[in-house]
């Protein structure tokens, strides 16, 4: 990898190879896609694209793939139940994906999994590239011009136009040369076997959880003030959201997240007076607008028992800001792990987050083990979850910097 920042100059424009493949869209032409994947060899380059902020879900509505021998296969997912004849087809490859974790629930729902994955977002970040996006690795490594001017567009939409077709193409025309490329290079730095764990990892993760309580997650409910308040946010949302599903549309389209809250903070006196807001005034907050007084009833309505709590049950140590005044020792502590991966992060030249989990860091901050040998922490870090690589990077000079912070709390309590 390249030490001296990009030359500034014109990149000429990535183009297709073989043409804007055909849409895969019927039971023939996935068999024959089947049977050209099933022959080729190699690994295979895949990318999914999805439509969240059009329709309700994650769903995805468009898988790219391409491999060597076989060429590039835009396969239409709505027209069939799932897709296994191709994950049978391609039981053995390596797939090749830019950060998988984004990509890996959408295709599993299609019966899409990978036996084994090398994603080029993740080898990149362990490489020390200070810019990860795939257009950015193209130029860098490739010296190509990847243009992302559909990267938010809505689809779903059917047919799919021929620009935004060629578009998808595209993210999966390099992706081969690129793994060869960051192989090398990890290889080169040493870090190959830290990038087959870490590949391993994103590979086997369980399906992401929904939170409990998504409400919370209302952009600007920093700005509700009581648990009245809270409770509208909560009906408002579990009201649009139950909408957005029936209709199968983006719940920010359905009523937005502003809209929410300025109905949460604000004191309406009838529907009229919420409907002359400008929050409501497009046309889906409008056309249910009964369903959204009815809503602000419920919260205003229930009793206290039924009030949310003003903070959300969190499963772990609380934000760290509150940590000076909940536990000054775990505030330290935390100070100096931080401190610690944030030096060996940068001796290896990867992002402190990828050199060990902020929420690990936090964790094991917030309840060491009670002893703080070596061996103690490093059974610590594998329970919250830390790859070996992780552990063997930093458990030594974790424990040796908490033993630094729990004679100093010894001194500070024995001292006259």
């Amino acid at each position: 990898m390249s030490d001296s920042p990009l030359v500034a100059k014109v990149r000429p424009h990535l183009s297709l190879r073989d043409g804007t493949p055909d849409v895969v869209d019927t039971p023939e032409k996935l068999a024959a896609a089947v049977r050209a994947l099933a022959a080729a060899d190699g690994p295979v380059a895949v990318d999914a694209e999805r439509a969240s902020a059009y329709r309700y879900g994650h769903r995805a509505y468009l898988v790219q793939l391409r491999r060597p021998g076989a060429g590039t296969f835009l396969i239409d997912p709505l027209p069939f139940a799932n897709l296994r004849p191709v994950h049978e087809a391609l039981s053995t490859a390596e797939w090749i994906v830019h950060a998988a974790a984004q990509d890996l629930p959408c295709l599993a729902e299609l019966g899409l999994r990978p036996a084994r994955l090398f994603d080029t977002e993740l080898a990149a970040r362990l490489a020390g590239y200070p810019r990860v996006g795939l257009a950015a690795m193209v130029e860098e490594l490739l010296g190509f011009r990847l243009n992302k001017d559909h990267a938010r567009v809505d689809w779903s939409r059917r047919p799919l136009p021929e620009s935004w077709l060629r578009y998808a193409a595209l993210d999966v025309e390099v992706l081969v040369e690129l793994r060869e490329i960051l192989h090398t290079e990890l290889q080169r730095q040493g870090k190959l076997r830290w990038a087959v764990e870490e590949f391993e990892h994103v590979r086997t993760a369980p399906p992401p959880s929904s939170p409990v309580e998504r409400w919370r997650r209302v952009s600007g409910i920093h700005q509700v003030r009581g648990r009245r308040q809270l409770a509208v946010v909560r009906e408002l949302w579990h009201a649009r959201d139950r909408r957005a599903r029936e209709l199968d549309m983006s719940p920010g389209k359905v009523l937005s997240d502003s809209a929410i809250i300025r109905a949460a903070t604000g004191k309406f006196r009838s529907k009229k007076e919420l409907a002359a807001t400008p929050e409501f005034s497009a046309r889906p907050a409008r056309e249910f607008l009964d369903e959204w007084w009815d809503a602000i009833g419920r919260a205003t309505a229930c009793g206290e028992a039924e009030l949310p709590a003003p903070t959300p049950n969190i499963d772990g140590p609380p934000p760290a800001h509150r940590w000076s005044e909940a536990s000054p020792d775990a505030a330290a502590r935390l100070s100096v792990a931080k401190t610690v991966v944030a030096a060996l992060a940068d001796e290896h030249r990867l992002p402190a987050e990828n050199l060990l989990a902020p929420d690990v860091v936090r964790r094991l901050a917030w309840q060491p083990p009670h002893s703080l040998d070596d061996h103690a922490v490093a059974t610590a870090l594998r329970r919250l979850g830390a790859r070996p690589w992780q552990v063997g990077l930093t458990a030594e000079p974790l424990a040796k910097a908490l033993r630094r912070v729990e004679l100093h709390e010894l001194r500070h309590s024995t001292s006259p």
